[in-house]
């Protein structure tokens, strides 16, 4: 079977094409770590974020989850996050888990607070807010919605 210089040529610049997708998808992602100083932060639960997801202020990526476990004194979920270096965060500053749009990844969202002391390298944010279940609230709604509130389930 002999192939032709065209079935070639297309071939290879449907691989060229492709190559410069995945540069340009990797490159606009923001995949990378970090760099900066260390903080954790206990939350009630973590669902949806995990090692390398967002750290953000004001929308803007400012840090990255380093890691995440579990504290068998409190049975709370610690997660470990590295902040950029020339952002310091007041010590009253609060994070809560944030989804990027209705079905969108999570991310921590840190709101900064107006004290004047920071938290320093390895310190902790004690203010937080774990993720909302939508499962659990959409359930809630439908159930309180339908609910009989004590009346006779045959009228």
């Amino acid at each position: 079977m002999r192939r032709s210089p065209i079935e070639t040529l297309v071939g290879a610049l449907v691989i060229a094409v492709a190559v410069l997708f995945f540069v340009f998808a990797y490159n606009t992602a923001q995949v990378e770590t970090v760099e900066g100083y260390s903080v954790t932060a206990k939350f009630d639960r973590i669902d949806g974020i995990q090692r390398g997801s967002d750290v953000r202020m004001s929308g803007i990526k400012i840090g990255t989850v380093l890691d995440h476990r579990i504290d068998p004194e409190t049975y709370l979920a610690v997660v470990s996050m590295s902040v950029e270096s020339d952002i310091k965060l007041p010590a009253d500053s609060s994070v809560s888990i944030t989804s990027d749009g209705l079905l969108g990844d999570k991310y921590l969202s840190l709101t900064p607070g107006g004290d004047e002391e920071t938290i320093p390298d390895g310190g902790e944010i004690e203010f937080t807010q774990g993720a909302i279940d939508l499962i659990s609230m959409i359930g809630q709604l439908i159930f309180s919605q339908t609910g009989n509130e004590g009346g006779d389930a045959t009228k």
